[in-house]
């Protein structure tokens, strides 16, 4: 007895430009992190390497640019095999911004498209979480270095409140399955996993395009 075929969906175009700028870079991190385990040294080249990445647009598939109409999107763009870094990216819709987070790894965060601030936090005496500094403004081009050990609790946001900006990030473990934390101004402490907003990845080892 045959049975009909289950039905099927379309699959995203997952290749709709050349994504050998982020093959390159996924590369050029993977040899980095095989030559030390350094975290300053990796911050200090991973730098170099993202600010490369990030100078170059038209790379990012279309299907991981888009925003959603009320909060950020984190789209993963490749997870290293041995749990070493994961690329994002995040998508900012006009005014959208994280809640005040840790990231409890080593993080770079390189902007691709429009502008976004970076604000760090830091617990007062009363246990309160208050602006510590000034906040940074990154533009096009720019990648700003998050760690436990350099600073790791910030709020960002998008700089624009009509228009969509984009920026690449790369954290020293698969981040959508770290356990982190949320904080709150009056000292609250809330523990989350963030996840990813896509179920599929661009195929970066298709070299063919």
């Amino acid at each position: 007895m045959s049975h009909p075929a289950p039905p099927t969906s379309p699959l995203p175009t997952l290749v709709p430009a050349d994504l050998a700028p982020l093959r390159q870079f996924v590369q050029q991190l993977s040899r980095l992190l095989d030559d030390t385990g350094d975290e300053a040294q990796i911050l200090a080249q991973g730098q170099t390497l993202l600010a490369e990445l990030v100078a170059q647009d038209g790379w990012l598939p279309d299907a991981l640019a888009q925003p959603h109409p009320q909060h950020y999107r984190q789209f993963l763009l490749h997870a290293d095999s041995g749990g070493r870094f994961s690329v994002v990216s995040f998508v900012w819709g006009p005014g959208q911004r994280t809640p005040i987070h840790d990231h409890t790894v080593w993080g770079l965060i390189g902007m691709l498209r429009g502008a976004e601030y970076s604000q760090n936090f830091q617990r007062a005496a009363d246990g309160s979480f208050i602006p510590a500094g000034e906040p940074v403004r990154l533009e096009p081009g720019q990648v700003e270095a998050v760690s436990p050990t350099v600073g790791d609790i910030h709020q960002v946001s998008n700089a624009f409140a009509d228009r969509t900006s984009i920026s690449i990030h790369v954290y020293g473990a698969n981040i959508g399955a770290v356990r982190r934390s949320v904080y709150r101004e009056d000292g609250t402490v809330v523990p989350f996993i963030s996840g990813y907003s896509n179920h599929w990845v661009p195929n970066i080892w298709d070299d063919t395009h």
